[in-house]
């Protein structure tokens, strides 16, 4: 024992002695945490200490030793104590409403010793208050018969008690139990900054001028031009669309985007610009639902309440645009079926399509058919570019330079540049070159004429470093690369590569249409790819885009900590891909970041998955889906986190599948696809459990607890949040804690426990103010309100809910908005101002559908129909609680459900009659039983009183 613990073992003068610390041994440490929890105030700290004070016990002490002595004397007083803590842990979960757990765990331990009445009394009464109401009766049943048995005696009076309350079906009443702890409660609210009276808030619409640079040499194009000036200045009361149509590198965006910068005094509130990459080599077409969120977040709507269904959207999108005069550019359309959405419909507004197709679909649209360029056409562009001498002088060799361009503007446009740049180049040298290396551009080719050979002559006129620049930008991941991520690609200081870049830029191999935002026209990334395919060293491509791919893991793993708490942290190896990083100081340049390039970022998730780099395609993905969720891209939260699943899954690792998985339950719970969700979720944590993954599990719980609620599942979803407040305490994240409380109280409203529901959320707000965040003060406030008007507390619940209106509208929070108001309408009726309530009502609904949040409406429309009959106007009352009963079934929200048809039963038999009354208040019953609802006693009175 010395040799195997040196300088523990001691003599003593009664025999031997183990000289550690009292924390080292499971007894000191239980006894220590039974004291702390039994001086705990707050019961939320007790309970995480008496569950880890049960956590310093293995077994039983001393078992298998055959000693009576040691059983009697001490194993027995031990596990007394042992008793003692797990009833009190008990009482302090049951007075938290942690009846799942209660469950889970007493009733192994009630069948070890049956005898054990007050923990039996727990488990019943959870049964029972969990919705569980037969399980519960069975549950008395089996003690009564056992002490009959056993002690020919009745269960405790307790016991009996509680027995008679679940038979009468009332509500059991924690107090007693909950009684020995007492709780400070602080009912001042607390102030938030002030903010502007809602009727001088600016509009969220934000005017703003998105079109790339133009082009001052335009030539070429003149009656075109004509044609579109002349429309977009024409004043016919209605949208106006133009569709220039064309093949490829014809000039098609060039036109439009010089039109509109010709047009933009025309159109005071805003030229738009969207490339929907109809027609870009590995790039697929933006989907109108994607293109329709970027173009509601240009003008100004928040991203958290934009809907996620493309019809929604685009209603969205013309009702924003209505009485306002605004240009939009559609780039590279694909199909009508992808522009049809984005179409404007506001009179006054000038929508610009570009397309190869035809797109016939368009009706009442302007057509604007371009062809190659015409001899006399082309040379006016050399003149305009080079000038007249230049091309006077050589007009033969320039009129062949044309023929072998093919009047195609593009290849045009890059040997005028290629010339402008070499002063010493003449149509002649010009001439022959084309002639040398002209062959067959085989996947593009334009009316026969190939553009390869204008590629070719521009690509060997760069030097060597602007060779190997251009071969490398050719094998970029996306469709778009910015400084930084060029200067990975290129593994260049990024001013050496903005050097190059540029120069690239001035003869038009390469496109800047946005300051340090980079793309090739589709023909060049073609012909750059296939170049680089060829030329570039062996196994260099894979080196490039695995550098690229690195940065954007890089830049993503920093941007997503400034989005909020994360699940899953990991080092990104930066030591190379440091010198290309650009600076994100905040979350919202954090957000502009991530809106850049998530195309590109799901891309890199593809690169990744299938290269097998399976570390670091679900930790790209883990970086993005909060990003991805926020902004109701869906798809490609799905898109990502099934691909690095897949990659993760292939090497067998355990990880990164949960993390994907988690990812994918978030995905389909926006989707409404509640219970696929939580079979993911629950995978999800079954591996983490067994990686011994707390952090990974505190996360799943958390996704969980949001599934559920909107399932209507409370108390499921608040054993959830109590499980990740338990990590957050137990690792001291108070910013996690103060989360999870908000969280906490929310529950406890809707489970009527408004006590627990006012300290969770006093204690929330404090510690938002102690760490300066202040994102969820604006729902602990609204909580805070409701609480207070169910209290009958309205100079209270109004000066809450005034608080709260403030920071919503000073955060530009519209979600919160909408709840606090429908709150406000509340208390409105409560107080009897029916009027002013019915406005609220309405004004909440109406913001919803302004701004596509529709999450709220089944909620809103059944209190609008319950203030609706407190004013006497029955049939409005009825129709309002059957929008909201049909709104509630289609998304499966079964609490708000449960409310309308209480609701709709308790109206006059005139407008429903006795039997369908009956119907609805039975239904509602059943649900609220079920739900564990407080609402359930209520619905049950009714129902007696209608029968």
């Amino acid at each position: 024992m010395r040799r195997a613990f040196p300088d523990v073992i001691q003599t003593t003068a009664g025999g031997y002695l183990a000289a550690v610390e009292p924390d080292n041994v499971d007894l000191h440490r239980f006894r220590g945490l039974v004291a702390r929890a039994e001086a705990a105030d707050d019961p939320a700290e007790a309970v995480v200490l008496w569950d880890k004070a049960l956590g310093c016990w293995r077994g039983n002490p001393f078992s298998g030793t055959g000693s009576e002595h040691l059983w009697y004397a001490v194993s027995q007083p031990l596990l007394e104590e042992r008793w003692a803590a797990r009833t009190a842990w008990a009482q302090c979960a049951f007075s938290l409403h942690r009846y799942s757990e209660i469950i889970t765990r007493l009733t192994p331990l009630v069948r070890e010793d049956p005898l054990r009445e007050r923990l039996q009394y727990y488990l019943i009464a959870a049964l029972y208050r969990s919705g569980q109401r037969a399980a519960a009766l069975t549950a008395f049943q089996e003690t009564r018969e056992y002490l009959a048995e056993e002690l020919g005696v009745d269960p405790s009076p307790e016991v009996m008690e509680l027995h008679q309350q679940i038979l009468r079906d009332t509500e059991s009443g924690p107090g007693r139990l909950a009684g020995a702890i007492d709780l400070s409660r602080v009912a001042e609210p607390v102030a938030s900054p002030p903010a502007a009276d809602p009727a001088e808030r600016p509009r969220d619409f934000v005017p703003r001028n998105d079109l790339p640079r133009d082009i001052p040499d335009f030539t070429g194009r003149e009656r075109d031009l004509e044609r579109l000036l002349a429309l977009g200045k024409r004043d016919e009361g209605r949208a106006e669309i133009a569709v220039i149509t064309g093949p490829g590198g014809a000039g098609k965006t060039t036109l439009a985007v010089h039109g509109a910068h010709r047009l933009a005094e025309c159109f005071p509130d805003g030229q738009l610009f969207i490339d929907l990459y109809g027609y870009t080599v590995e790039q697929d077409p933006i989907t109108a639902v994607s293109a329709l969120g970027s173009l509601l977040r240009a003008i100004g709507v928040q991203p958290d309440t934009i809907p996620e269904s493309v019809e929604e959207r685009a209603a969205l999108w013309r009702a924003s645009l209505a009485g306002r005069r605004v240009l939009i550019v559609l780039d590279n359309a694909a199909n009508f079926a992808q522009i049809s959405p984005l179409l404007a419909a506001a009179p006054g507004s000038l929508t610009i399509v570009t397309s190869r197709q035809d797109l016939p679909g368009v009706s009442g649209a302007q057509y604007i058919a371009l062809g190659m360029l015409g001899p006399e056409s082309s040379l006016r562009l050399f003149s305009t570019v080079l000038g007249e001498d230049r091309v006077a002088h050589e007009e033969a060799e320039a009129r062949e330079v044309v023929r072998l361009c093919g009047g195609l503007p593009l290849a045009l446009r890059i040997v005028a540049g290629r010339m402008l740049s070499r002063p010493r180049w003449t149509f002649q040298h010009v001439k022959l070159r084309l002639g040398e290396h002209q062959r067959m551009f085989r996947e593009l080719r334009i009316d026969g004429q190939s553009v390869e050979a204008v590629f070719e002559l521009s690509y060997q006129s760069l030097n060597d470093e602007q060779r190997e620049a251009f071969l490398h930008l050719g094998v970029m991941i996306g469709g778009t690369v910015d400084l930084h991520g060029a200067a990975a690609l290129l593994d260049r200081d990024p001013p050496e590569a903005d050097d190059l870049l540029q120069e690239l830029v001035s003869v038009c191999l390469f496109d800047e249409p946005s300051v340090d935002v980079y793309r090739f026209h589709d023909l060049l990334g073609a012909y750059a790819r296939e170049k680089a395919a060829t030329d570039l060293p062996e196994g260099e491509a894979a080196a490039a885009r695995r550098r690229l791919a690195d940065h954007y893991l890089d830049m993503a793993n920093r941007a997503a900590d400034m989005l909020g708490p994360r699940g899953h942290h990991f080092e990104v190896d930066s030591q190379k891909s440091s010198r290309y990083q650009s600076r994100l100081a905040n979350r919202t340049e954090a957000t502009t970041w991530f809106e850049r390039h998530q195309d590109n970022l799901a891309s890199a998730v593809d690169f990744y998955a299938a290269s097998g780099l399976d570390d670091e395609a679900w930790q790209l993905a883990d970086s993005l889906w909060r990003h991805y969720a926020n902004h109701g891209q869906t798809e490609l939260l799905l898109s990502t986190q099934e691909k690095a699943l897949a990659a993760s899954r292939a090497k067998g690792n355990e990880r990164g599948s949960a993390a994907t998985l988690i990812g994918l339950g978030i995905a389909h719970c926006l989707s409404g696809r509640f219970q696929h969700a939580l079979g993911l979720l629950n995978e999800a944590r079954d591996i983490l459990a067994a990686i011994d993954d707390e952090r990974g599990q505190a996360r799943v719980y958390s996704s969980l607890s949001v599934v559920y609620d909107r399932m209507g599942r409370f108390h499921d979803a608040l054993s959830c949040a109590w499980k990740v407040f338990e990590y957050a305490v137990s690792v001291g994240d108070r910013a996690l804690e103060g989360l999870q409380r908000a969280n906490i109280a929310a529950m406890y409203q809707v489970l009527g426990d408004y006590d627990k529901a006012v300290e969770f959320c006093e204690s929330a707000l404090k510690i938002k103010h102690e760490e300066g965040q202040y994102e969820t003060s604006a729902q602990v406030l609204r909580i805070l309100g409701e609480v207070n008007t169910q209290q009958d507390n309205l100079e209270r619940a109004f000066s809450y809910l005034s608080e709260a209106l403030k920071l919503a509208q000073l955060i530009g929070s519209q979600r919160d908005e909408i709840y606090i108001r429908n709150a406000m309408a509340v208390a409105l009726r409560r107080k009897g101002d029916i009027e002013a309530a019915i406005e609220s009502h309405l004004l909440a609904l109406d913001m919803g559908e302004e701004t596509g949040q529709h999450s709220a409406d089944a909620e809103i429309l059944t209190e609008l129909g319950a203030t609706y009959a407190e004013a006497g106007r029955f049939e409005e009352a009825r129709q309002a609680q059957e929008s909201a009963l049909d709104l509630a079934r289609k998304r499966e929200e079964r609490h708000v459900e449960g409310r309308a048809l209480m609701r709709m039963g308790t109206l006059p038999p005139e407008v429903v009659d006795r039997e369908r009354a009956i119907e609805f208040l039975a239904a509602s019953a059943e649900l609220f039983s079920g739900l564990g609802a407080p609402e359930a006693q209520q619905a049950h009175d009714a129902l007696q009183a209608a029968v």
